[in-house]
């Protein structure tokens, strides 16, 4: 019986949760493709525009499409909710502020971090 034990242990502690995982791109690609990166966070779509087949590019095109809903939705909901909607806005403009140039900071020194809150989900595959 311990024995079993000892192999479900192992086994479940062995594997490292899907969500936490960092995505690993080649270091070419990184090292070619850092401005534009780190430029997503302010126009979303230049890495699809101006480097297409790169991973990492398109990383942080999802990155920034993420941030620009997360932004736009959140203040079209604010803004309709009186009074607590509107004291809550510049919270959130201050958010998504930081969480640009978090982004961006990850984005140039070739960093694929995800962002906190929103950086799991993937709109460009």
């Amino acid at each position: 019986m311990s024995d079993l034990n000892n192999t479900l242990n192992t086994e479940t502690t062995n594997q490292a949760p899907v969500e936490n995982q960092v995505p690993v791109f080649d270091k070419d690609d990184v090292e070619a493709n850092k401005v534009m990166a780190g430029l997503a966070y302010i126009i979303f779509f230049l890495p699809l525009i101006a480097c297409p087949q790169s991973p990492f590019g398109r990383f942080h095109a999802n990155q920034g499409l993420l941030l620009l809903i997360l932004g736009v939705a959140g203040s079209t909901i604010l803004s309709i909710i009186p009074i607590i909607g509107w004291i809550l806005l510049p919270v959130l403009s201050i958010f998504v502020f930081v969480l640009g140039i978090m982004g961006l900071i990850n984005g140039l020194n070739g960093k694929a971090k995800e962002l906190p809150l929103i950086g799991k989900f993937r709109i460009i595959k």
